[in-house]
């Protein structure tokens, strides 16, 4: 039976997980899944995530690349699933197809709108919000674990960084039982994010998001996407070095490096690393920092 993650946080202070993106080529899935993923069991992860494409553009690679390195590895993995683009009733049959497959991990989010939308309005006999999934999947029993994502930062549609605490809460309160941060680089809000929920008394372990910085014009793009900042600090150091490969490369394990150093001794209850599908730099990182 695959554990599911809830399970594993309860045994250990500190995990470390890896997410990886379903390639759109069958060589680069088969990549991932015989070479890629088995390079990353070697570093002892307690679970793999695999993302969701917007509107759920991937659902079938995802569900097919998480049954499979399930059952190849014997590693938990927890499968990304979104509200965006799905009737209940598609919902349902996909928790079916999990379920059917043991696929007992799930980051519940309300999802992107699909590339070149203007703006999102739920389908017809859908859900709009992340905490309605959660509801959904809870009401399968303690069949599934279920993660929520956090923002450090706030959310990008959220009007203040209190009002996105309360909205932790509710998905929280729904049946969420741990939280997965979105990259961050300035562990200053990590911290403070800790506190906010602290207070409107979320409890649950939360997760900081960690993605090794390898191209600074592929970090632009990264961030303009999601809503991250990038700290001033950050600029300073790697637009200089744009499109100098090594040693942007270079640069940003050592970044990552202090940056995992100061989270852990902060207290951070683990890493979770956006590792886009390539096993460096992540492996060096991990083999640097004080574990």
């Amino acid at each position: 039976m695959v554990r599911k993650i809830a399970d594993i946080l309860q045994e250990k202070k500190r995990t470390y997980s890896f997410e990886f993106f379903p390639p759109k080529t069958e060589k680069g899935r088969t990549k991932l899944i015989e070479e890629t993923a088995k390079e990353f069991t070697e570093l002892k992860p307690d679970w793999f995530s695999v993302t969701y494409g917007a509107g759920g553009s991937t659902r079938e690679l995802t569900i097919e690349i998480v049954d499979q390195l399930q059952k190849r590895y014997g590693v938990p993995v927890m499968h990304h699933f979104t509200c965006v683009g799905h009737s209940q009733e598609e919902l349902k049959k996909i928790l079916q197809q999990m379920k059917q497959r043991n696929i007992r991990n799930i980051l519940a989010l309300r999802g992107d709108a699909p590339e070149g939308a203007q703006c999102w309005t739920p389908t017809p006999d859908g859900l709009e919000y992340c905490y309605q999934l959660i509801e959904l999947i809870r009401s399968y029993g303690d069949f599934f674990s279920i993660g929520v994502a956090g923002f450090p930062e706030g959310h990008i549609d959220c009007p203040d960084k209190e009002t996105d605490s309360k909205y932790l809460k509710i998905k929280i309160d729904a049946g969420g039982e741990f939280v997965i941060t979105q990259l961050f680089f300035d562990n200053k809000d990590y911290f403070e994010y800790l506190e906010r929920a602290k207070k409107v008394g979320v409890n649950v372990r939360i997760l900081p998001g960690i993605i090794p910085i390898t191209s600074y014009q592929t970090l632009l793009r990264f961030c303009g996407t999601c809503g991250a900042t990038i700290p001033e600090k950050v600029h300073e150091i790697f637009k200089p070095l744009d499109g100098n490969a090594e040693a942007t490369y270079r640069a940003g394990v050592e970044f990552a490096v202090g940056q995992c150093n100061d989270l852990l001794a902060g207290g951070a209850p683990g890493l979770h690393f956006y590792c886009l599908n390539k096993i460096e730099p992540t492996k060096e990182i991990l083999s640097k920092i004080k574990r």
